[in-house]
């Protein structure tokens, strides 16, 4: 499936922000914008999940999948 969808593998983008680099990030300084940089990162992440959604949506509608 993923071979003729190429494009949902944008989907997997909101999973890598949340999760897999949730370590990396569980830090209080650098403080972007006067937040802690965990809360900054999640807040990132969720703001960016919405793009990644229509980027795979616009994939699918260009491929006629929609």
């Amino acid at each position: 499936m993923l071979k003729k969808r190429p494009t949902l593998l944008w989907l997997l983008a909101p999973y890598v922000l949340y999760l897999a680099t949730l370590p990396l990030a569980n830090r209080v300084h650098p403080t972007p914008l006067g937040l802690p940089f965990l809360f900054f990162w999640l807040l990132l992440a969720t703001l960016l999940t919405p793009l990644t959604v229509w980027l795979a949506w616009r994939g699918d509608r260009k491929r006629g999948r929609v």
